[in-house]
């Protein structure tokens, strides 16, 4: 990270304010929504987005797994025309109950993360995020939008289809109205111009 920021790169921590949170869940005023965009994909960053709390937090103190859907859209004006998704990320996170205030989370069959704090935690799923940029223009305004909510076993098994997930079961959930239990957020920016983002480092693309 040192090095990055000796060779003029923008850490992911310190990117530019890209627009304002609109959470459904739990007003935030103070949040933002922050993206870079590293040559092929596109990262976001939301530092003041804290969703391992609430119900979710208890819960998964208490011994229970707790699953978190989320995912990226790309629109080409302000929310209507979708240009792109990215396939939705589904966190599963337990509660280390024998350590201080540890997770473990998990991409199911991809990647996993063990012994992180709540923040590190948050930090590590926002950052398994992004969404292929490939075609669109440097000049081109276009706005992005996060969405993640928590999920149940009886949600999942109307959501989960095979290896892949139903993205109309998914919209249905991510829209429904949010409640105690079961918190949702979504983020959003724009319009913004990958000529204006901030640059990292080349990551790859994980997502659509």
């Amino acid at each position: 990270m040192a090095d990055s920021a000796r060779n003029g790169q923008i850490s992911r921590r310190s990117w530019l304010l890209a627009g304002m949170a609109v959470p459904l869940f739990q007003a935030r005023g103070a949040d933002s929504f922050a993206v870079t965009f590293d040559g092929d994909s596109l990262h976001v960053s939301a530092p003041s987005l804290h969703f391992l709390s609430g119900k979710p937090l208890a819960r998964l103190k208490n011994g229970s797994t707790v699953v978190y859907l989320s995912q990226l859209t790309l629109f080409g004006d302000a929310y209507a025309t979708v240009l792109r998704r990215a396939p939705v990320e589904r966190f599963v996170i337990s509660y280390d109950i024998w350590a201080d205030d540890r997770f473990s989370v998990t991409v199911p069959g991809a990647r996993s993360a063990n012994n992180l704090s709540a923040l590190a935690t948050e930090l590590w799923c926002l950052d398994s995020l992004a969404i292929n940029a490939a075609g669109l223009a440097a000049d081109r305004p276009f706005w992005l939008e996060f969405d993640m909510g928590t999920a149940d076993q009886r949600e999942l098994s109307s959501v989960v289809s095979g290896p892949g997930i139903s993205l109309g079961s998914l919209i249905l959930l991510l829209s429904r109205k949010p409640g105690l239990d079961d918190p949702q957020w979504r983020l959003r920016a724009g319009p913004l111009r990958l000529a204006d983002l901030a640059r990292t480092a080349g990551r790859g693309s994980r997502n659509g």
